[in-house]
């Protein structure tokens, strides 16, 4: 069976392909998912995207039939462009959102995988690194003092951006992170991970093989 919905390359614990696909759900597009094995990548996926990174976002449409979208931010702000009810990509905030989601990728990402994986890289100790990536939590924090939200009443590009790091970051140890001296930010994750969207986000699919049925995201 095919499908003339865009199609969505994705694993479903990655952070980047969480926020890919929370992107989606807030412009209420479908897409066909095929969820990936990152040890086993389907040739399909390779071929259009060699990188072999996910998620990857194939677009099907009059204009631009089969154009891929490689990189998370920029499925993200396709996905909104299209239709953005809820206002993410608010004008007013967007330049400091983007700033946001910069310092993010670009700078707590590195102390978070090396507070993660802690064992592989012996240049500090797993607390140095975590102390390290809580500079990023400390200024979440202070934005989360003044708003519900990190940059306002409502949401924003930034929040489903940042979140699925801030939550891989607590998950490395619940116990510690939910120590530390972050309330607002603790709500704040705390309000994602029981949200709708992100519960179902995260719904579990099997691994796509070629000759499987279609599997559409939202279903």
């Amino acid at each position: 069976m095919t499908s003339s919905l865009h199609r969505l390359y994705s694993f479903r614990r990655c952070p980047y392909a969480m926020r890919a696909r929370l992107s989606l759900l807030f412009a209420e597009l479908q897409v066909e998912l095929r969820e990936i094995i990152l040890k086993n990548k389907p040739a399909e996926m390779l071929a259009i995207s060699p990188k072999g990174t996910v998620p990857v976002l194939q677009i099907f449409d009059a204009t631009v039939d089969g154009a891929v979208v490689e990189e998370s931010r920029e499925i993200m702000v396709w996905a909104l462009a299209q239709k953005d009810p809820q206002g993410l990509l608010d004008a007013k905030v967007l330049h400091q959102a983007n700033d946001l989601i910069e310092q993010n990728d670009n700078q707590f990402k590195y102390w978070l995988d090396r507070y993660k994986y802690a064992d592989r890289h012996f240049e500090m100790t797993q607390t140095e690194y975590r102390q390290q990536g809580e500079d990023f939590l400390q200024v979440l924090e202070v934005l989360l003092t003044k708003n519900p939200y990190l940059l306002g009443d409502s949401a924003t590009i930034a929040d489903i951006g940042i979140m699925p790091f801030v939550r891989q970051f607590a998950h490395v140890d619940r116990d510690i992170f939910y120590s530390l001296p972050y309330p607002k930010l603790q709500l704040w994750l705390q309000h994602w991970l029981d949200h709708p969207f992100f519960l179902q986000a995260m719904t579990k699919f099997q691994p796509w093989q070629e000759g499987d049925e279609v599997v559409f995201f939202p279903s």
